[in-house]
């Protein structure tokens, strides 16, 4: 049997704590403006009188911007002191916010969303590269776990109060106050954090467009592209309908959906420090598939559930996002060791921009089978539901191929299920 290389727990300095603090923090206020706009459905389609296609239409704005300026962006990633972009694009972004929280209707909030997705789609990129920059691969799960806690925390704190603010106001309210949460991050980063820039020492000098499509061709970065790609679907077709899902088929009022993300994103911020200690111990790609078998039951009976007492869905909703936490912590930090030194820039922000992409198809696609009932109940989202268990089964082998490729490059001989037990 093999194992992934292991290491001593290495303390984090105190920087280095800053560090990812600041990231977390900054990808806190990305996360959540991407993921308010799903339970504020529920609110939205009345408010604006649009139909579930549509909806679906104004959350794959996002993505697809964030994919084609990710796209557009790689070329340029590993030119520049990572700090500045950082700096750059977040600026970008709170515009964009902004934009949101005062567009009057449907086709100025679709504009404001992709004008978002622009800035906002590539800020996990250059977290994500930063991280790599810093960290050891055997320090990078504990990272990416503290990294996950910025999803979570998105739901434990920010749905909850945006829910709130919308329903007491109206649905604009929540982007303005991740707008005024936002300004102050960007400030701390300007003043305190350091440049990221050994990478421009590395870098081989060739036209922006030769790198992506150096990038791109290089067949080991592909097979990190192709399971981003399948990890995105799966999660973008479930997510958008969720809230509306909940209030339609489940009997769940919507007044009571700020407790139900509140008690899973609070399962789920345990989750991700948790998951990432372990993936450090046992192996990343161990933690994947741990949390991948857990998923397609959970997937399986949410998809499928009638009306159901809150405090069932809250379980089983809780167990579901932890599980995706795991996998998400295991995948990120194992396809971090797929790049060279002088193509992470590139390689992050392809990888971003091709997740976005594959995530605005699957959220346009969920939107496409699912239909609204004259009762205002979703048909079809079983349908869904089986879709996310087939492709979490194919990026189970997928992962497992990149994980091969990191640990062991020569090709060692062994079998899945060896190195799985």
């Amino acid at each position: 049997m093999t194992k992934s290389p292991t290491h001593p727990k290495t303390p984090f300095t105190p920087y280095e704590v800053f560090l990812v603090v600041i990231l977390t923090i900054l990808q806190f206020t990305i996360i959540l403006d991407f993921m308010v706009i799903s339970p504020l459905g529920a609110i939205l389609i009345p408010a604006l009188s649009i139909t579930p296609q549509q909806f679906g239409w104004v959350v794959s704005a996002y993505a697809f911007s964030a994919g084609i300026s990710g796209l557009l962006a790689a070329g340029f990633a590993d030119r520049f002191d990572r700090k500045r972009m950082l700096l750059f694009f977040y600026t970008g972004f709170v515009v964009g916010t902004l934009f949101c929280g005062l567009a009057p209707n449907y086709h100025l909030l679709l504009a404001a969303r992709t004008f978002t997705g622009i800035f906002g789609g590539v800020m996990s990129s250059i977290s994500f590269a930063i991280v790599t920059d810093v960290f050891a691969m055997h320090m990078r799960g504990r990272v990416m776990g503290f990294l996950q806690m910025a999803f979570s925390s998105s739901q434990v704190l920010g749905l909850p109060i945006g829910l709130y603010v919308a329903e007491k106001l109206n649905w604009h309210a929540p982007f303005i106050l991740i707008v005024l949460l936002a300004i102050p991050i960007g400030f701390v980063i300007f003043f305190k954090m350091r440049p990221v820039d050994t990478h421009l020492a590395l870098r081989i000098d060739r036209n922006p467009f030769m790198h992506i499509f150096k990038t791109i061709a290089t067949p080991r970065y592909l097979q990190g592209f192709a399971a981003t790609i399948l990890l995105a679907t799966g999660g973008f077709m479930l997510m958008p309908f969720a809230s509306t899902f909940s209030v339609g088929n489940l009997g769940i009022k919507v007044e009571e959906l700020p407790l139900l993300y509140m008690a899973t994103g609070v399962a789920a911020m345990i989750a991700g420090p948790v998951a990432g200690r372990i993936s450090d111990q046992i192996g990343k790609f161990k933690m994947f598939f741990i949390g991948s078998m857990v998923v397609i039951p959970a997937t399986l009976i949410q998809t499928n559930l009638g009306v159901t007492p809150l405090w069932l869905v809250m379980v089983i909703t809780a167990i579901l996002f932890s599980a995706i936490t795991a996998r998400i912590v295991g995948s990120s930090a194992l396809i971090t060791g797929v790049p060279a030194p002088e193509d992470r820039g590139a390689f992050m922000s392809l990888s971003s921009a091709f997740q976005q992409i594959s995530g605005g198809i699957g959220s346009a696609l969920a939107g496409l089978i699912v239909v609204e009932g004259p009762n205002g109940a979703l048909k079809h989202y079983d349908t869904v539901g089986f879709i996310v268990v087939g492709a979490t089964l194919v990026t189970v082998f997928m992962m497992y191929t990149i994980h091969r490729m990191v640990f062991y490059p020569k090709g060692a001989e062994t079998e899945l299920v060896k190195d799985v037990l």
